[in-house]
């Protein structure tokens, strides 16, 4: 199965619902029309149920599903490092991310302050519109969205790019702890009471206004930044802003996860999880998540695609073959062109190219993760 969606639908504004604030509130905050963000499109998760394949066995992370013996020990960051710079992997013991509720509250802090420091560090100069260590990283995403999304390289090109994230936080912030990921099923149609968001955290996380109005975030560690890239492909300073849309959020289901990787074929399953959960999970943030080339401005764009990353392994799990093989297209061409493993993945020089290939297997040696579950 193929979803055919029109690449211009990638910029274009949808108007969604959510709670409304009462007007007093609202005349307190700091807003920002949502119409200048758009949305992502999206499959519903009807059509991916009535679509869904039968599902043989569970899906599922931890040790069992290493290939190694049952040791949960996670290896020191030294350790890991040292891994990552000779290409190996020791899957008796690789690096474990923890479900946040899972994490430690220490580390959730330590977590929070890296992001941080990659803001407050100065831009190398090499990305256009950035202007902070942090917002390289937004740039790279914002200049490559046309081929990142809806091609068949939008899972492993997703997943390097949460392993440069990481990199950055390690080598240049001097962060030292296990890594993090979002369960967002966890709180489907409850995103904002999650403990994500809070002032502790990534900000709160406010409805969109009575009419029609994301919030500027004055609060938290993100509070008050002033974002340089965006929307869209322009460069127009604006505020880090949410609008939660709960109905949105509650369609990030166990049911829509495991209904996407029913699907046998990599593509097959790239295209639900891309227009279905992951689609929902940014526009149910909203405001600056639901624009879709300068989303990473929002920081709470790497716990939702640690989540989807998470999606993408527990359905790689289930078949030993889905780490060695691949299908789709590698661009809009018609025919198009096929995808292979060794097609190069890049950062606009933020980070060493690599190939599919080499990121396939979270285990294979350029990387060396699991998830706790």
């Amino acid at each position: 199965m193929r979803f055919a969606i029109a690449s211009q639908a990638l910029v274009g504004a949808v108007a969604v619902s959510a709670l409304a604030l009462p007007r007093s509130i609202e005349k307190r905050l700091k807003l920002i029309d949502l119409k200048q963000f758009g949305s992502f499109p999206t499959i519903s998760p009807e059509k991916a149920h009535a679509e869904a394949e039968t599902v043989k066995g569970k899906f599922g992370d931890g040790p069992e599903y290493t290939g190694a013996s049952k040791n949960t020990k996670t290896p020191a960051v030294a350790e890991e490092k040292a891994a990552a710079a000779d290409g190996t992997c020791d899957r008796n013991n690789p690096a474990v991310r923890y479900e946040w509720r899972n994490y430690q509250a220490d580390d959730k802090k330590a977590f929070v302050n890296a992001v941080k420091c990659l803001m407050d560090k100065p831009s190398s100069g090499n990305f256009q519109g950035a202007q902070s260590r942090y917002e390289d990283l937004v740039s790279v995403h914002q200049q490559l969205t046309p081929v990142i999304h809806q091609r068949a390289v939008f899972l492993p090109w997703h997943r390097y790019y949460v392993s440069v994230f990481e990199s950055l936080m390690r080598d240049e912030c001097g962060f030292d702890r296990a890594f993090p990921w979002w369960d967002e099923t966890l709180d489907s149609g409850n995103f904002a009471k999650s403990d994500i968001f809070t002032d502790e955290h990534f900000g709160p996380l406010p409805s969109k206004t009575s009419d029609g109005q994301g919030t500027c975030i004055d609060t938290g560690t993100f509070g008050g930044l002033t974002l340089h890239i965006g929307p869209g492909s322009g460069f127009t300073d604006h505020c880090l802003a949410r609008a939660v849309d709960e109905s949105l959020t509650g369609t990030v289901s166990a049911q829509f996860v495991t209904d996407c990787n029913s699907r046998t074929s990599y593509d097959d399953m790239r295209g639900c999880q891309e227009l279905g959960p992951h689609a929902y999970g940014h526009n149910g943030v909203g405001a600056v998540m639901a624009e879709v080339q300068a989303s990473p401005g929002d920081p709470v764009f790497f716990m939702h695609h640690l989540f989807v990353d998470h999606s993408f392994r527990i359905w790689q799990n289930a078949d030993a073959s889905r780490t060695t093989t691949i299908n789709g297209c590698a661009d809009a061409n018609d025919p198009c062109t096929p995808i292979t493993m060794d097609y190069v993945l890049h950062s606009n020089g933020l980070r060493p190219n690599t190939t599919i290939g080499d990121v396939m297997d979270t285990l294979g040696g350029h990387l060396c993760y699991r998830y706790d579950y």
